[in-house]
């Protein structure tokens, strides 16, 4: 099973929610969709269900033009952000209840049922109604009513923006393992870098209806081909300050540094991107130099520290380990490894990833 968009938009009242759009996604694939709020996440998973039909271009099933079909006519099922089980049923109808609206026979109904709850470690709550289960019991309940009608194509919008951190981290760990075991394409939306991190499988940046950038994870992660994908996998969002290449010398902000320019990449100005979790406030690499900021904000979550900095006309976030309570409106010096900049040119476009993500 293939799902292909051939440059599909849509434009709600005059406002374009997707701009022309083409991807191709393969069976057995998890496909996270990765951006902030609106930035079209749920606008392209209603194209890809049905829900609504492209202005332009076409939807096809393993080469089959669907753009046309209704949902219903469709082997899609979907799972919103605000979980919805039925609360007057037990989790066994719950799950049951797609496959007697298709017909299907009893026999085949309670096998299903059952294999689709020992997918989900939901067995022993069968008998159970949702509202006596906890949040993240409820959210596998409303997973296994989608997985049961065996859809080829299972779209997840932000599931887990609900539940409690502890429950959110137990189904992240679930979710890869139910993937496999179901053998659908997978699409999931989120807003959280870790989130399409912690899935792995493909990533598609999304910002104001764009498609920024699609691939494996992890090579979209490490080598965005842009400032704006850049930004979108970063969390907090990448810093960004001017950069120069001079005599094959990097310099970040008028400081020198030790770096060589990259193989290929010529002297002149840069817009240098670097993540926040690679700032530091020691010395932590020989090559590492010193950057003095202005602290405006400490934000102390218990194991790391947020510094909210400026440095002349920009402004950056470091994310330090530690618990760091520092004053405020003073002077602070963090340090950079060259290994972990990027450079972009002036139209945002990527000249040469970080040492760092060449060499992974």
């Amino acid at each position: 099973m293939t799902l292909q968009l051939q440059g599909v938009s849509r434009v709600v009242a005059g406002r374009v929610h997707i701009h022309p759009t083409s991807l191709s996604l393969q069976n057995g694939t998890m496909n996270v969709l990765l951006g902030p709020t609106l930035s079209g996440k749920t606008s392209l998973m209603r194209l890809m269900a049905g829900l609504d039909r492209p202005d332009t271009g076409r939807i096809l099933w393993d080469g089959v033009d669907v753009t046309g079909q209704r949902v219903q006519d469709r082997g899609v099922a979907m799972v919103y952000q605000q979980f919805i089980n039925y609360p007057g049923l037990t989790v066994y109808e719950n799950i049951a209840s797609p496959l007697r609206i298709m017909g299907r026979p009893r026999d085949e109904i309670d096998r299903k049922v059952r294999d689709t709850a020992e997918m989900l470690r939901l067995t022993p709550m069968l008998p159970r109604k949702p509202l006596e289960l906890s949040g993240g019991q409820q959210q596998r309940c409303a997973l296994a009513r989608a997985l049961v009608k065996g859809a080829g194509l299972v779209l997840l919008d932000e599931p887990l923006a609900n539940l409690d951190y502890k429950l959110r981290e137990e189904l992240r760990v679930e979710i890869p393992r139910i993937f496999e075991a179901s053998g659908a394409i997978f699409v999931y939306a989120t807003t959280e870098p870790e989130e399409a991190l912690l899935l792995g499988g493909n990533t598609a940046t999304l910002w104001e209806g764009r498609v920024t950038q699609f691939g494996p994870t992890m090579q979209v992660y490490r080598q965005p081909q842009d400032a704006v994908t850049a930004r979108v996998f970063s969390d907090p969002p990448m810093n960004f300050a001017p950069a120069s290449l001079q005599a094959g010398q990097l310099r970040l902000d008028g400081v020198a540094t030790q770096a060589s320019a990259p193989a290929g990449v010529p002297d002149g100005s840069y817009r240098a991107g670097f993540r926040a979790n690679h700032l530091r406030l020691s010395r932590h690499a020989e090559s590492a130099i010193a950057l003095d900021c202005l602290l405006n904000v400490t934000e102390i979550t218990g194991s790391e520290t947020f510094l909210h900095v400026t440095r002349g006309d920009d402004r950056w976030v470091a994310l330090v380990d530690g618990v760091h309570d520092l004053p405020r409106k003073q002077p602070v010096t963090l340090w950079l490894d060259p290994a972990h900049v990027y450079l972009f040119d002036d139209a945002g476009r990527l000249a040469a990833p970080a040492a760092y993500a060449r060499a992974a």
